[in-house]
């Protein structure tokens, strides 16, 4: 089965779902399957991959799309066909590319099925941003999008629970598989030293809080702030390290509110991206990882912490906070600055406990995270995703052939 995957850029910097898409390609040819990657930015993508070897995925690399809307013309939908034609099955990935309709609709005139990973952007808080802009885009082209897939991919049951209020649940399948973690890195993990040398960070007894990701407003550094400066005043001995970047001029607000809150210092120190060995080594230095985000999907970060051996402190806003709960490594909160202080303040006063909820953590990334494992998954739904569409790319009913198993809609 040749599986093509279609993802409009390769640049790491743009994201998780970048990483995503590559992880799973990559798995998935080194495992031996015929893999096609469409972009129209192949930055990031391994030499090896633009060269056509055995063993790695194809990159084809093709224009941007040159209409208005960001919307391919006749031409260039005519050489994606050439690509898309004799595929075994399409993946897309995400919701919000204009293209990607586009593209869906010419799989259905080939007869190739496709696969869509909507990659927790049918949250409820993500549809509540820029709301009717999503709600007209919705109805003129993602809904169909939508209902004609073979299959609905989410990285988690809470995740597919609220995108089946956008997608016709009796006609396509939804199925939860976690994205493709390389587990390599963490299990020969390079240990502390590493980044307590490159960042300042003493085995003193003062206690590590780390932040690590994008510097962005649904992520809460703004909580995790306001939460700190309550520290201060309650007496509670810690440093903050704030690894990652994002739009220039929100980092700047972040650490203009730090030196507002009068967090100078140890008390909130901003690293900047943070990378390879080290940011293994800087999840192993802290003694707990803190994200008071509003939305976040599978959410690498934290599944690395846990791989780490770090425990964490995050929000229902993470649509893996149930299995993340249930590791025993992660603590589940609102994101109330004096909650997330109080909670802090507790864990930190047994850090012996926090050991063992790292340990717990670092037991279950290692056990329910193995890549191999994951491919597999991704290959069956693959299989029934080609084996349940008809010539129209369109999946069928319940009761037809391949009708919902365990993940069904």
């Amino acid at each position: 089965m040749r599986i093509v995957h279609s993802m409009p850029t390769l640049r790491l910097a743009d994201g998780g779902v970048v990483r995503a898409v590559m992880d799973l390609c990559g798995g998935l040819a080194a495992d031996g399957r015929d893999v096609t990657l469409i972009t129209c930015d192949d930055t990031d993508a391994p030499p090896s991959w633009k060269s056509g070897v055995p063993g790695v995925p194809k990159v084809i690399k093709v224009a941007r799309p040159s209409l208005p809307g960001g919307f391919f013309n006749g031409a260039q939908m005519r050489e994606l066909e050439g690509h898309l034609r004799g595929a075994g099955v399409l993946h897309l990935h995400a919701m919000w590319t204009t293209s990607n309709p586009q593209i869906a609709k010419a799989a259905g005139r080939l007869g190739v099925p496709y696969v869509l990973s909507v990659h927790g952007m049918l949250d409820d808080w993500c549809m509540e941003q820029k709301k009717l802009k999503k709600a007209v885009y919705m109805a003129l082209l993602a809904r169909s999008m939508l209902n004609n897939a073979a299959c609905i991919h989410c990285t988690a049951e809470f995740e597919l629970a609220q995108a089946r209020k956008h997608f016709d649940a009796s006609r396509v399948r939804g199925e939860v598989i976690p994205l493709v973690f390389d587990l390599s890195a963490f299990r020969n993990a390079p240990g502390p030293a590493i980044a307590r040398a490159k960042f300042n960070l003493p085995d003193d007894g003062v206690p590590t809080l780390l932040f690590l990701s994008r510097i962005h407003v649904k992520k809460g550094v703004d909580v995790l702030l306001r939460a700190a400066a309550e520290l201060v005043k309650r007496g509670v001995n810690f440093r903050l390290a704030i690894a990652g970047t994002g739009d220039g001029a929100y980092e700047q607000e972040m650490k203009s509110l730090a030196a507002s809150l009068g967090l100078q210092g140890d008390r909130a120190r901003f690293l900047g991206l943070v990378t390879g060995d080290e940011k293994v080594s800087l999840y192993q230095a802290a003694d707990v990882l803190l994200i008071p985000t509003s939305q976040e999907n599978f959410g690498f970060v934290f599944v690395e912490s846990l791989a780490a051996g770090t425990p964490l402190v995050t929000t229902k806003g993470v649509d893996t906070w149930p299995e993340l709960e249930a590791s025993g490594g992660a603590t589940i909160i609102g994101r109330d600055p004096a909650e997330w202080a109080s909670t802090v303040e507790r864990l930190v006063k047994d850090r012996a406990a926090l050991r063992e909820s790292g340990r717990r953590g670092r037991e279950w990334a290692l056990a329910n995270l193995d890549s191999a494992r994951t491919l597999a998954r991704f290959m069956e739904m693959y299989e029934r995703a080609a084996g349940a569409t008809g010539s129209a790319g369109r999946s069928l009913g319940v009761g037809e052939a391949g009708a919902p198993g365990k993940h069904g809609a």
